[in-house]
Order: structure tokens, then sequence, then C-alpha cells
């Protein structure tokens, strides 16, 4: 299992920056990121449920193998705690989404994605 830090700017958040693990408070958002889908994942995008974008890719040049974590800190708590996912696979640049996550409830969000039965998952731990 890979771990990596990396840093970004996002439209609704201002900042997401994934950074070493830290202990998620109340009303934070901070959560690690862990890829069980069976593929590399090439780009992650993360929104506040309530938008109709999407912010950058908070991946960069990295890439998430399966197995690999992220840790995503949120720097400022604004109180948005239902997010949307989104990745590109590198296989073939098929994405998958997730809705409506809530990531102040979890300190993780492990995804899972059949590609071939269509079906996602994202359990919070």
């Amino acid at each position: 299992m890979r771990a990596f830090t990396l840093t970004l700017g996002c439209l609704a958040i201002a900042a997401i920056t994934l950074a070493e693990p830290q202990i998620a408070a109340a009303n934070d958002a901070d959560f690690k990121l862990v890829n069980r889908t069976g593929y590399q994942i090439d780009e992650v995008y993360i929104s506040p449920a309530s938008s109709s974008k999407w912010g950058p890719d908070v991946l960069g040049n990295q890439a998430m193998g399966d197995g690999d974590v992220a840790t995503i800190t949120f720097p400022q708590r604004n109180g948005i705690c239902v997010f949307d996912l989104k990745v590109k696979y590198h296989d073939d640049g098929s994405t998958a989404e997730w809705s409506k996550v809530d990531l102040c409830q979890y300190s993780a969000i492990t995804l899972y994605w059949d590609a071939k039965a269509q079906v996602r998952r994202a359990v919070g731990e």
C-alpha cells in the first residue's frame, strides 16, 4: 500500500491539500481516500454535493494504484460535509462517481468499483 502527499486549489473549497494523516474533528471533512477499485486511478475530483461543477484534479501528476491511500485535508473548515467524488481510470479513461458522501462522518472513505456490473460503493470508516 502506498501513501502520498499532494496540494491543489479547489473552486468551492478554496484549497484541498493531501497531507499526513490527521484526526478528524467535528464539522471537519478531512479523510483518507482508499482505492479498492481494482484499477489505477489517474484523476480524482471532489466537489460539494450542491455544486454543479467539479474542482480540479486533486491528484495532479500522481496516480493511485489499487490499494493506495491519500489523505485529503480541507484547510478551511467551512462546515461543508457532503461531497461528490469522481475518478478517472488509467486503463480506459472511464469514470465513476459517488454522490452525497458525508466526509465529516468518516475518517476514511474506501472506493469500490465493479466496471462490468456498473456497481460502485463508497464505504466510510
